[in-house]
C-alpha cells in the first residue's frame, strides 16, 4: 500500500506552479496515472467477476471495455479535479509569493524593510559600500507641516533612491526617517558619487502636500565591507561618519575612511544602539 501511494502521488511545489502550462501538465500526469491504476484494478477484477459469474463478456471484450471506461469516466473526472486542483495550487503560489513580497516590503516607501535589509547584510561578500542616509530635521517637518506631508517626503526621497540606485544595488527603509543602501560595483569614488548625486538630487527636489511645498536635504554616513569586518562593524562605522555629517551641518555626505575620530562621537553610546531584534544598530 505504501508503495502505490508513493507511485500514484506527485511532488508538489509550489514554486512551481507559476504558469497555465504547470497546471495543464500536472493535470495530465494525474490523469495519466489515474487511467492506468483504473486500468490495472479493473484487469485486476476481471477473473473475481468470472468466478462469481457477474462477467458476461468474454475476457478480450472485458479488457477493451475496460480500456474504454477507464479513459472515458477515470481520465474525464481526474482530468477536470486534477486541473482545478493545479489551479488551487497556483493561487496558493501567488498567494505565497506575494506574501514574501509584502514581509520584506516597506509599506509607505515601496522599499525593502529593515529585515530584508538585515539579510542581504549577512549575505554581504563581495566589494561594496554601505551608506546610511538620515533625513534632516525630519521631526520638524512632521512638526510643521503634518504626518500627511511628512510621508509624502519619505516617499520622495524613496523615489529619488530608486531612481540613483537600480539593480544589482540594495535600497531599504531602516525605519523612520531612515535609508540604507548597499552599493555595489565601482570604485570607491564611484559608489561615493552615486551617493553625493542622490543627496543633491533629494535637496533640488521641492516636495508638495495639501498646498504646501517642502523642501528636505538629507545626510549620509559610509564605510566599506570587508571580509574580515561583520556586517555589524561596517554598520557601526557608517553610522559613526553619519552622525559625524549631522554634527558637521548636515547635507553632506562623510566616508568614514576619511573621518578621523572625533570627540563628538559618544563612545559609550554604540552598546546602547545596538539592533533591536537581533538587527544592527540605528542611527540618531
Amino acid at each position: 500500500m505504501e508503495f502505490l501511494k508513493r507511485w500514484v502521488s506527485l511532488q508538489v511545489d509550489l514554486g512551481n506552479f507559476n504558469g497555465r502550462e504547470a497546471i495543464y501538465g500536472f493535470a495530465l500526469k494525474m490523469t495519466f496515472r489515474a487511467v492506468l491504476l483504473a486500468f490495472v484494478l479493473s484487469i485486476a477484477a476481471l477473473p473475481i467477476c468470472y468466478q462469481l459469474g457477474i462477467m458476461p463478456l468474454t475476457v478480450p471484450e472485458a479488457i477493451k471495455l475496460s480500456v474504454a471506461f477507464s479513459w472515458l469516466f477515470g481520465g474525464a473526472v481526474s482530468g477536470a479535479l486534477a486541473i482545478v486542483t493545479g489551479q488551487v495550487i497556483h493561487e496558493l503560489s501567488v498567494s505565497r509569493t506575494e506574501f514574501e513580497r509584502l514581509s520584506r516590503t516597506d509599506m509607505l516607501s515601496g522599499l525593502l524593510n529593515r529585515r530584508a535589509f538585515n539579510e542581504e547584510l549577512d549575505r554581504m561578500n563581495g566589494q561594496a559600500s554601505l551608506a546610511i542616509l538620515d533625513l534632516d530635521r525630519f521631526k520638524s517637518i512632521n512638526d510643521r507641516h503634518g504626518h500627511r506631508a511628512g510621508d509624502a517626503v519619505i516617499m520622495a526621497v524613496a523615489e529619488v533612491l530608486r531612481e540613483v540606485f537600480k539593480e544589482p544595488h540594495v535600497v531599504a527603509r531602516l525605519g523612520g526617517e531612515e535609508f540604507g543602501v548597499i552599493i555595489h560595483g565601482g570604485g570607491i569614488a564611484q559608489r561615493i558619487a552615486l551617493v553625493e548625486r542622490a543627496r543633491n538630487l533629494i535637496a533640488s527636489r521641492a516636495v508638495s502636500c495639501d498646498g504646501q511645498t517642502i523642501s528636505t536635504t538629507v545626510s549620509g554616513g559610509i564605510a566599506e565591507f570587508a571580509p574580515d569586518l561583520r556586517a555589524e562593524a561596517v554598520y557601526s562605522a557608517a553610522d559613526r561618519a553619519l552622525y559625524l555629517a549631522k554634527a558637521n551641518g548636515r547635507n553632506k555626505v562623510l566616508h568614514d575612511e576619511g573621518v578621523e575620530a572625533s570627540a563628538a562621537w559618544p563612545k559609550n553610546d554604540f552598546a546602547g544602539s545596538l539592533a533591536i531584534d537581533g538587527g544592527l544598530p540605528a542611527s540618531g
